[in-house]
């Protein structure tokens, strides 16, 4: 439970207190007298206590969950938007200047300040180095957002995490890997 919570808590007690204090000592006063109308207004001090009451049990009914963000398939399920021209960018680290790992990468590609979630693969046999351009497949989580930013010869910059850790040209779309090079 948090402090909050908490605190919450003890003062529900304390004026759930009162209001039965109040209670009594409008039940035990004389009909009219001082002490019946401070009795009444001690149990009104309860009535703010039953808005954080109902909202409490609102919030213990079972909501339905959210939805499931979307998401991509297993490595089966690949199927590229686009054939990219992909150089890593070289680390200020020697120790970190490795090739990319086998397997599946995920980041965000970014042209100009929309960023799209997209995935590429870095399959065995591959090797992907920093400072030197790759042709790459890349896969778009969301295809119909992303395809009109990403024509022919659009310039973007992937990100992962909180970096951008590559610099990249779009070459083909859907189709054949065209030589890479020096451009």
């Amino acid at each position: 439970m948090t402090t909050i919570q908490s605190r919450r808590k003890l003062i529900v007690i304390v004026l759930l207190c009162i209001a039965v204090a109040g209670a009594l000592l409008r039940h035990f006063a004389a009909q009219g007298s001082m002490l019946r109308d401070i009795g009444t207004l001690l149990m009104l001090l309860w009535l703010p206590i039953v808005g954080n009451i109902i909202g409490w049990l609102i919030g213990r009914l079972r909501r339905p969950p959210a939805p499931e963000p979307p998401t991509f398939g297993g490595p089966e399920t690949f199927a590229p938007h686009v054939w990219v021209e992909l150089t890593l960018r070289s680390t200020s680290v020697p120790s970190e200047d490795v090739p990319a790992a086998i397997g599946e990468h995920r980041c965000a590609l970014v042209v100009g300040n929309d960023g799209f979630t997209a995935r590429w693969f870095v399959r065995p046999g591959e090797t992907v180095r920093r400072g030197q351009p790759h042709a790459v497949q890349i896969e778009f989580l969301a295809p119909a957002l992303a395809m009109p930013r990403f024509q022919r010869d659009a310039a973007f910059r992937m990100l992962v995490g909180g970096a951008f850790i590559a610099d990249g040209k779009v070459r083909e779309l859907t189709g054949q890997p065209q030589p890479v090079g020096p451009t």
